[in-house]
């Protein structure tokens, strides 16, 4: 009888953080994401959103903030501003991921908020830091790209800067934000006391050029453009193939390789011999490898590589991605129900324990829907929510959502 999947769903079990609460103040994609691996690690987030600013929305949206509930709260209102004291003083965790400023315009600063609940941790992520000439700039991933140094090393030698596929320093910065988050929460365990975290897209980005970083610091050597190939490592990149293209790359294993297309005397030609050979005459190499892999399609040298120990694989469309055996093995969606979309099939967290699973626990809360929860939750009584309701400091669905976001 074969044994239940590591990899199966186990959703209804409680995560690692299943005792933490966080309030969201977050928009956009970078701070989203830090909060959805919050939840998804099963942290109880109440996500506050101003009722008459809508957020990102489509399928983007649905997957930042599956697993949420969602107070509208006015922060410019003094009432608004008194019921998010009362959800902070039940929080654990605020992410915010405003202008550095903006905190300050709204008395809802580190400081402020620290004196009053002193094991709050307050995680703050920007488009250029905390402080600096920059600080109060806009910031959104593209313009960091490059500003980082990413579009100057991405794309064809000599066609100009190019953007990455994805936004990178939006999932970079995120993600080094939950694992400030996560160090914070650990030091308190010692302390006591919660303190400030913050990161940026500016510093998350170039701590992710890491590798072409320290070529630069280090080494002296502004990288450049090489396309599909790696910059330092010959042969390693995309090569074309009789049906189309292959990862490949060719570390250790130069002799087992040559043997693998064919060419075993390419082994001991002294041209390719040695690591820095092949890079001196990559072109003629180029040449040699593509004819080889010309006479065969791309899944017949993947057998082929596989079993020569050589790492290498297909370049798949995102609908190939899902439709891969070994991507349905580690079974990377979960399925939600949202009560107005249906069904809705979502990535799961990349991170799997044996005792304390993630999940994916929910879909995307209707805006609103959970203000009257949460603040009665909160201590609020039913009047209050009432005459709070009725001046517009807290709304329960929002206000004019078409209007274009300012």
């Amino acid at each position: 009888m074969q044994s239940e999947s590591i990899y199966r769903a186990r959703d209804e079990e409680p995560g690692p953080l299943a005792d933490v609460r966080v309030v969201d103040l977050t928009i956009a994609r970078a701070g989203p994401t830090c909060v959805r691996q919050l939840a998804d690690m099963g942290a109880q987030v109440i996500q506050v959103g101003q009722p008459g600013r809508p957020d990102l929305g489509g399928s983007d949206s649905n997957n930042l903030h599956r697993g949420k509930r969602s107070a509208l709260i006015d922060l410019k209102h003094p009432d608004g501003l008194r019921a998010f004291g009362r959800l902070i003083d039940g929080a654990d965790i605020l992410v915010e991921n405003f202008r550095s400023d903006v905190k300050h315009r709204l008395s809802i600063d580190y400081p402020t908020l620290s004196a009053r609940h002193p094991r709050l941790i307050y995680a703050s992520l920007s488009g250029f830091g905390q402080e600096g000439p920059y600080a109060n700039r806009p910031g959104l991933d593209q313009v960091i790209q490059g500003m980082a140094g990413l579009m100057s090393v991405t794309g064809p030698p000599g066609t100009g800067p190019w953007r990455a596929g994805i936004a990178i320093s939006d999932t970079a910065s995120g993600t080094f934000l939950t694992q400030g988050i996560l160090a914070a929460l650990y030091s308190r365990e010692r302390t006591g006391r919660g303190q400030w975290v913050h990161t940026s897209l500016l510093e998350a980005m170039v701590n992710m050029m890491d590798f072409q970083a320290v070529r630069w610091l280090v080494d002296g050597v502004v990288p450049g453009q090489r396309g599909n190939d790696h910059p330092t490592l010959f042969p390693m990149g995309a090569f074309a193939t009789q049906d189309g293209l292959i990862n490949l790359a060719v570390l250790d294993g130069w002799l087992r390789f040559a043997e693998a297309i064919g060419l075993p005397e390419l082994g001991d030609d002294p041209r390719f011999s040695t690591l820095e050979a092949r890079l001196k005459n990559r072109e003629a190499l180029r040449g040699l490898v593509e004819d080889a892999l010309s006479q065969r399609t791309t899944a017949h040298w993947i057998e082929v590589f596989a079993a020569a120990d050589l790492p290498c694989g297909p370049i798949l469309s995102m609908d190939e991605v899902f439709a891969d055996p070994q991507v349905q093995q580690l079974q990377l969606t979960r399925p939600v129900t949202h009560e107005e979309r249906g069904r809705l099939d979502l990535l799961r967290h990349p991170v799997t324990w044996s005792d304390t699973p993630s999940s994916v626990s929910g879909p995307p809360p209707v805006p609103g829907r959970h203000t009257r929860e949460v603040l009665l939750e909160a201590g609020l009584t039913a009047a209050e929510v009432d005459r709070w309701l009725e001046s517009g400091a807290i709304a329960e669905a929002p206000i004019n959502p078409n209007r274009r976001q300012t």
